[in-house]
C-alpha cells in the first residue's frame, strides 16, 4: 500500500512540476517553448536584492527637462535629476542656489546628456545638457547626481543636437536647430537667406570650479543643425554635423526642407579654429568672439549626404563618421582618411555659402542598405566592429559591419524607435552586451491611461551574434537620448563632508541661531532626527519669528551624517520647499509677505518620529 501510495504520489509530483514549469499540462511545443524562452527573459533581466545593475543608463527627459536614470539590465527607474525644471520633491528651484541657476525659466526641453570623456571614454566625472527652448547648457557633477551650472548662451537658436565632448572634454560643442536674424533683433523671413545665421557654440567647462564660459562661437550659413560628434584617435581634432533645410525655406518644411537630392555634413577642424581665436582671427559680436567661415576659410568643410539626414555617428577607431538619411533608407558611411586627402588636394565640387564642397564620392566609403529597412536614424557600436542602427518607420535595428557593410542582424522594436544606446556605445572603448531603444510609441503595450500612452524602452542582449529581446518597458518621457556607462566609472559619495569654511553651516546645536538686522532675517539652523533647531537659545527652539515684510534667509544643515538620512523643509501656505542631504547646508530666500501662523514640517520620511518633527514660522502683521 505504501508503495502505491509512494508511486501515485510521484506522478503526481510530476504532474505538478511539469505545471509550474511549462504552466499546462495541455501545453504544446511551440507554447512550451514561448514560456521556457520569457522564464530565460526574466532570468536575464533580474537582480537580485542586494546586488545592483550593472550599468548606469542616464536618459534626456525631453520636454519634462529633467534627466532619469536607469539600472541596466533590470531597468529599474533609479533617480530623477532635476536640470532644466523646478522639483518640488527635492526643492530644486526653490533653495537660493538653483533658483539663481534657473533664472526664472520654469520648464525646459533636455535633450542628448553627454558623458564627460578622458582619451575618448567615459570617465564618470561629469554629465552635459542642452536645453533646447531656452539656449541653455547644465552640467550634473556625477559625484552627487546633482546639477552644478547651467549657462544660457548668447547669439543662438536651440541647441537640439545639444551637448558633444571632445576626446578630453576639451570643449562642449552646440550647434543650433533653429537660424536667427544675425546683425539684428527683428528681420524678414522673406530676408532669411540674407539675414539668418545658424551658429556653433564652442564652450568649455572648469570641472575644478564647475563653471561653464563660451570660448567663440562660428556663425554658419541659415541651415538646420541636427546631430554631432567629434572624432576619435586619429580624427580626434575634427568633428562633424549633420545639417536639414539646405534649402533655407522658411515655411512647410515638411515638404519645402525635401526638395534637394542632398544636404551637408558640416566637417571642420576644432583644433585649427582654437588656434585663429588664440591668433585673434575673428569678431567680437554682441560680446562673444566670432568667426565667420567665410571670411577665414580652411578649417570649415561641407560633405554632401542623402537628404534630411537625423544621425551623425563616429566609429570607436575614428576612421569613419556614418550619417543616416531619414528619407534615404540607406546608411552611408565617410572615411575620415578619404576627407583629409581631398581636402589636401583641394577635391571640391564647388562651394556652398561660402564653405569649400568635397566630392561626395572622394569621402563616401560605402552606402548600406538593408532590404526594407526605412527610416534610419541614429547608431551606435560595439567592440566587435559591428554597427546598431534604429529604423524609425520598419520600427527595428539593424546589426551590421561598418568595415564591410555586411548586414549581420535585425530585430523588431515596439515601436518607432528614435535614439539606441550601447555600453559606452558612442566611446572609443564600447562595451556590446546590450542595447536599449529609444521608442516614441508604445501604442498598447502597456495598461490603458487614456489617449496619450508613454513612450518605451527595450532591452536587447547583443553579446552573441543574433540580438535577443529581453524586454519592453514604460519610461518617463522623453527618452531621445541616452549614454550607458559601467558602475564602476562613476563613484557617487553619500555624505557631504563637513566644511568648517562654510560661513553659512553650522554643525553644532550651540551655535544655532536668528539674526535680524533691519528687515532682514537670517536664520543659521540645523536638522536632525527628528527636530528642527533654528536658536538652541530660544525657548522654543523651533519656531522662527519674524514681521510681516520681512526678507527671511534660511541656511539650513542637516547635521545626520548618515547615508541616506535626507531631510526636507517645507513652509505651509508659503509654496517652499526644499531638501538638505546629509552633511550638506542648503539656502532659502523668500519675503515674509502672509502674515499668520504657518507649520513648519520635514517633507522626506526620515525616522519614526518623522511626524514629530515640525516648527512654525510666526510672522506678525503689520501695525
Amino acid at each position: 500500500m505504501k508503495k502505491l501510495f509512494s508511486g501515485a504520489g510521484g506522478i503526481l509530483a510530476g504532474l505538478l512540476v511539469a505545471f509550474v514549469f511549462f504552466g499546462s499540462s495541455s501545453l504544446g511545443a511551440e507554447e512550451q517553448a514561448l514560456s521556457l524562452e520569457n522564464k530565460s527573459n526574466a532570468e536575464a533581466v533580474y537582480v537580485p536584492h542586494g546586488e545592483h545593475d550593472e550599468y548606469y543608463l542616464i536618459n534626456s527627459g525631453g520636454h519634462s527637462g529633467q534627466l532619469f536614470v536607469y539600472g541596466v539590465p533590470s531597468m529599474r527607474h533609479i533617480r530623477t535629476i532635476p536640470v532644466f525644471t523646478p522639483d518640488p520633491a527635492t526643492g530644486y528651484g526653490f533653495d537660493k542656489e538653483s533658483k539663481e541657476m534657473l533664472g526664472g525659466y520654469t520648464w525646459g526641453d533636455l535633450h542628448h546628456p553627454a558623458l564627460s570623456e578622458t582619451n575618448g571614454d567615459y570617465d564618470g566625472n561629469f554629465l552635459f545638457a542642452t536645453d533646447v527652448a531656452n539656449n541653455r547648457v547644465a552640467a550634473i557633477d556625477l559625484e552627487d547626481f546633482h546639477t552644478v551650472d547651467i549657462l544660457e548662451v548668447p547669439n543662438i537658436g536651440g541647441p537640439h543636437c545639444a551637448a558633444f565632448v571632445t576626446e578630453n572634454t576639451e570643449y562642449i560643442f552646440l550647434p543650433t536647430r533653429f537660424s536667427l536674424p544675425f546683425d539684428t533683433e527683428y528681420a524678414s523671413l522673406d530676408d532669411y537667406s540674407e539675414e539668418f545665421r545658424g551658429v556653433m557654440s564652442a564652450v568649455t567647462f572648469d570641472q575644478e570650479s564647475k563653471e561653464f564660459d563660451v570660448a567663440y562661437q562660428v556663425a554658419l550659413p541659415p541651415w538646420s543643425y541636427d546631430k554631432a560628434r567629434a572624432g576619435k584617435r586619429d580624427s580626434s581634432d575634427w568633428a562633424v554635423i549633420s545639417t536639414y533645410n539646405t534649402e533655407e525655406a522658411t515655411t512647410n518644411l515638411e515638404i519645402n526642407a525635401s526638395q534637394a537630392d542632398r544636404d551637408y555634413i558640416v566637417l571642420f577642424n576644432w583644433k585649427n579654429l582654437e588656434e585663429r581665436v588664440a591668433n585673434g582671427e575673428y569678431e567680437e559680436f554682441n560680446g562673444e568672439k566670432m568667426i565667420y567661415p567665410e571670411k577665414h576659410k580652411g578649417d570649415i568643410y561641407l560633405v554632401p549626404v542623402a537628404k534630411s539626414p537625423h544621425g551623425i555617428d563616429v566609429s570607436p577607431d575614428g576612421k569613419y563618421f556614418i550619417a543616416s538619411g531619414k528619407l534615404a533608407p540607406a546608411m552611408t558611411v565617410f572615411s575620415f582618411e578619404k576627407a583629409f586627402e581631398a581636402i589636401e588636394n583641394e577635391d571640391f565640387s564647388g562651394e556652398r555659402n561660402g564653405l569649400p564642397v568635397l566630392n561626395y564620392g572622394s569621402v563616401m566609403e560605402r552606402e548600406v542598405d538593408p532590404p526594407g529597412a526605412l527610416g534610419p536614424l541614429h547608431t551606435q557600436f560595439d567592440e566587435r566592429g559591428n554597427a546598431y542602427t534604429t529604423m524609425f518607420i520598419s520600427s527595428e535595428v539593424v546589426k551590421w559591419e561598418y568595415e564591410t557593410g555586411e548586414i549581420i542582424d535585425r530585430h523588431d522594436v515596439y515601436y518607432s524607435p528614435g535614439h539606441l544606446v550601447t555600453p559606452h556605445g558612442d566611446t572609443a572603448e564600447p562595451q556590446g552586451k546590450y542595447l536599449v531603444s529609444l521608442n516614441k510609441i508604445a501604442k498598447d503595450n502597456f495598461l490603458s491611461v487614456g489617449p496619450s500612452h508613454p513612450e518605451s524602452m527595450d532591452l536587447l542582449d547583443i553579446s552573441g551574434d543574433e540580438m535577443r529581446h529581453l524586454m519592453s518597458v514604460p519610461v518617463n518621457p522623453e527618452p531621445h537620448y541616452g549614454q550607458m556607462v559601467h558602475r564602476d566609472v562613476i563613484n557617487p559619495f553619500h555624505v557631504y563632508e563637513m566644511d568648517e569654511s562654510n560661513p553659512h553651516a553650522v554643525y553644532d546645536q550651540k551655535d544655532t541661531r536668528i539674526e535680524r538686522d533691519g528687515d532682514n532675517v537670517t536664520v543659521y539652523g540645523i536638522a536632525m532626527r527628528s527636530k528642527f533647531i533654528f536658536d538652541a537659545a530660544s525657548e522654543r527652539p523651533d519656531v522662527i519669528e519674524v514681521n510681516e515684510g520681512d526678507t527671511v534667509t534660511m541656511h539650513i544643515t542637516n547635521t545626520d551624517f548618515d547615508q541616506d538620512i535626507v531631510h526636507g523643509l517645507g513652509i505651509m501656505d508659503y509654496d517652499l520647499n526644499f531638501e538638505q542631504m546629509p552633511g550638506q547646508t542648503k539656502t532659502l530666500e523668500f519675503v515674509a509677505d502672509k502674515a499668520g501662523v504657518f507649520p513648519i514640517y520635514c517633507t522626506n520620511f526620515c525616522s519614526a518620529l518623522h511626524q514629530e518633527m515640525t516648527g512654525y514660522l510666526m510672522v506678525k502683521p503689520k501695525e
